[in-house]
């Protein structure tokens, strides 16, 4: 496994989780997205990095369509278009957390270098998933 930076996509595993995301039909993007942030969701023991990789990825292309959210990385993300995947937001974020929950491999991998860049790469992927409280919404 190579990882190169702190951004959602900077690793190999987020590199061909998006390689068979692009190699699936548009119809089926989305189920593919809302079935990674499921696995880990609903991890209840130790998190494999690579599925919290694929996560954060996941959670990325979701934040990247919500108000605030940075683009997707045109270099490492998917380059096939993706559907509406706001209705996601509140999963993505529980995603995230469970990421940032022990026992998490990924988490620990991280901790034992200079985790702190990744860490609020997380948190502002966090932050722009935040749900938003309903009288916020009708803004």
């Amino acid at each position: 496994m190579g990882t190169w930076d702190v951004g959602p996509f900077d690793n190999d595993t987020a590199g061909d989780w998006c390689d068979a995301l692009d190699a699936a039909t548009t119809a089926t993007r989305e189920g593919i997205i809302r079935d990674t942030l499921a696995r880990a969701i609903d991890t209840t023991g130790y998190l494999d990095a690579s599925v919290s990789e694929e996560a954060v990825a996941a959670a990325a292309l979701v934040a990247a369509q919500c108000p605030g959210g940075e683009p997707a990385d045109r270099d490492y993300g998917p380059e096939q278009p993706l559907p509406d995947l706001t209705g996601l937001r509140t999963f993505a974020f529980q995603a995230l957390n469970r990421v940032m929950t022990e026992p998490s491999e990924l988490m620990s991998l991280w901790a034992k270098s200079d985790g702190e860049p990744w860490q609020e790469t997380i948190n502002q992927l966090r932050a722009t998933l935040q749900p938003q409280p309903p009288e916020d919404q009708l803004s």
